[in-house]
């Protein structure tokens, strides 16, 4: 079951997550919790890009750039596509996009004094 299922947060009918659930989540949430790994994932969010593109929106050395995608694919957040000699990197799926989308969606609201949704 998606946890969109029940996003009330009210409703507790739900088993609670197992604990390989749980640690899957935080290793995603340590992921990112770095400023370089978070705005990478806004990108690829919203499409493809290859590393020399990725380091250029970001200001941020090729190498580093290529690090920080390493570790968002080890922990499952980014996939590749290879596109002749390059490699293409885009956020993984729906689940992974929204749960940026929301991150910083709430980042937003806390910063700007917007009004709380349930």
């Amino acid at each position: 079951m998606c946890a969109r299922d029940n996003v009330s947060g009210a409703n507790h009918s739900q088993e609670q997550p197992t604990a390989a659930q749980v640690a899957t989540a935080v290793e995603a949430f340590r992921m990112l919790s770095d400023p370089t790994r978070l705005r990478l994932m806004w990108l690829l969010s919203a499409g493809e890009y290859d590393v020399g593109s990725l380091a250029e929106a970001l200001d941020v050395p090729r190498p580093s750039v290529s690090q920080h995608l390493a570790k968002l694919r080890l922990a499952g957040l980014v996939d590749t596509r290879r596109e002749g000699r390059r490699v293409r990197y885009r956020a993984r799926d729906s689940h992974v996009r929204a749960l940026i989308a929301e991150a910083l969606s709430h980042a937003d609201h806390e910063l700007s004094g917007g009004p709380r949704h349930d």
